[in-house]
């Protein structure tokens, strides 16, 4: 009686341990997976998609900054905000090129959610959205810039001239400018590269860097196309 009971014991720890065991090599086999580079390459890149979108977020952004930081995201918002209207102005206008609705409508797409970004960042440091003393006239030393306004920017006057304009005047006006723009865009952004310290700052900074350098030599083509 012993002896069978024994048996039948065994056999059920047997049984017990087999899910166990297929569970080990469910492990074991996924993490081969994952060495070789399938389904735990995947999940890193998951993760790194959530990691990405948490960096843009306001809320999520580190309160790591200094002054360069704050400076980058106080001047960048107006700066991105003038962009968005003079692509909004062409978008707005007949007989315009394909080629330069699109170069507009990628500006306003990127740039928007950009405004919206960097508002997020100076409302989770506990900065105001505009410089001590407003934007007329702003310094931008304090940038490390010797320009004595916002770079690129246009005037009022300027950008009322580019609402009235029609057809391949406008483009001219609107390629010509908004290249000076980016220009302006992309040094402000290289300081914050060299002197940020908020990691999200630094990175959008880098990306500005890249995207306008990019759209200015597009712009240079339509501009030899006109």
């Amino acid at each position: 009686m012993k002896r069978s009971l024994s048996l039948a014991a065994l056999t059920l720890a047997a049984v017990l341990a087999l899910p166990a065991c297929g569970t080990d090599s469910g492990d074991t086999s996924s993490g081969g997976t994952s060495s070789s580079g399938t389904t735990s390459t995947e999940a890193a890149a998951s993760a790194s998609g959530a990691d990405a979108e948490a960096s843009t977020s306001g809320d999520a952004v580190s309160e790591e900054h200094n002054h360069a930081d704050v400076m980058f995201a106080q001047l960048m918002i107006p700066h991105h905000q003038q962009a968005v209207r003079m692509s909004e102005m062409m978008l707005a206008k007949d007989g315009i090129s394909p080629g330069i609705t699109d170069l507009a409508t990628k500006i306003k797409d990127a740039q928007g959610p950009e405004i919206e970004t960097m508002t997020g960042w100076l409302d989770a440091w506990g900065e105001p959205l505009e410089p001590e003393g407003g934007m007329d006239g702003h310094d931008m030393g304090d940038m490390g810039s010797e320009a004595d306004s916002m770079e690129g920017m246009m005037s009022e006057d300027q950008m009322a001239d580019l609402e009235s304009a029609e057809g391949t005047e406008a483009s001219r006006m609107f390629l010509e400018s908004m290249t000076a723009h980016h220009e302006g865009a992309v040094d402000m952004a290289r300081t914050e590269i060299d002197d940020g310290e908020n990691p999200e700052a630094v990175e959008l900074a880098g990306m500005i860097v890249e995207t306008q350098n990019a759209e200015i030599e597009a712009m240079r083509e339509l501009l030899v196309g006109l």
